[in-house]
Formats: structure tokens, C-alpha cells, sequence
């Protein structure tokens, strides 16, 4: 320590978010937009195979391996992990299919997780590159060890 370190400011432990309840609503929101307009159901309403899907859903993030440090469903790797693949293709369908109309009834939590969504997938991309570097340092690393036997015989 420092004679100046108790002037500095100190940094702050990083706060971890539930973001489970937001991203429930997300999912309730965009299976209601979904049902209205592909199965033409009214209010607030869904058609029963609407309704058990999404329970499924909430009752796999619920009991997520990854817990509030969850990332958001339709971005996770385990997505078929959790819900089998017919599922999961459904859910990823109804997802993908009710995005426009989300950011046209509810612009800003249709934002709100667009980013978070472009946020996985730049700690995804962070990993993938910390990977590829790991190996190549390690085929360089074997490279360099196989010159120096080489050069040593």
C-alpha cells in the first residue's frame, strides 16, 4: 500500500442482477403478441398449447443450472439441454417470429433485451477468443520445444 492509496477511490464489488423476473415478463409479453396474431386469440389469452409451453418454459427457468446469473433463453447454449428439441425449437420459433411485433407494442423492453441479447453474444465471442489463444499458444508453446530437441540433437 500506498501513502496515496487511501486517497483513491476504491473500486466497487460487482453487483450481481436477478434478471429472471424481467426476462419472465419478456417471455410472457412476446408469447401473448405471438398467440394474438397466429392463433387468433383475444386480451390477454392464450390458446392451451400456448399456455403449456409456456409454463414449461418457466418452470425450466426456474430450475436453471445457471441460477440468477442466467443469460437470456433464446441466446443460452443449453436452450435444447433444457427443453428437449421440439420444444426448443418451438420456443426459439415463437421467439424469433413475434420480434418486430415487440418492438413495435413495447419498444423499449424489446431495446432493453436486444442488448442484453448483443451481450451474450459478446461474452460468447470474448470466450470463443480466449479459447482459440489458449491453443494457439499451446501449438506455439509445442513448436518452440520441438525446435529446441531439434537443435539440442
Amino acid at each position: 500500500m500506498s501513502i496515496f492509496s487511501r486517497f483513491l477511490p476504491t473500486r466497487k464489488p460487482v453487483e450481481i442482477k436477478n434478471n429472471i423476473p424481467k426476462e419472465k415478463a419478456n417471455i410472457r409479453k412476446t408469447f401473448g403478441i405471438y398467440c394474438h396474431s397466429h392463433h387468433k386469440t383475444s386480451g390477454d389469452t392464450l390458446c392451451p398449447k400456448c399456455t403449456a409451453l409456456l409454463a414449461t418454459v418457466m418452470t425450466k427457468m426456474n430450475r436453471c443450472p445457471y441460477g440468477i446469473t442466467k443469460p437470456i433463453c433464446d441466446r443460452c447454449d443449453r436452450t435444447v439441454n433444457c427443453f428437449g428439441s421440439k420444444q426448443a425449437q418451438e420456443f426459439l420459433h415463437i421467439m424469433g417470429s413475434s420480434q418486430k411485433r415487440m418492438f413495435l407494442r413495447h419498444p423499449i423492453m424489446a431495446f432493453k433485451h436486444k442488448l442484453a441479447s448483443m451481450g451474450v453474444d459478446y461474452a460468447k465471442y470474448q470466450q470463443a477468443k480466449k479459447i482459440d489463444d489458449k491453443v494457439k499458444a499451446k501449438e506455439e508453446a509445442s513448436k518452440k520445444r520441438a525446435k529446441d530437441r531439434k537443435a539440442k540433437k
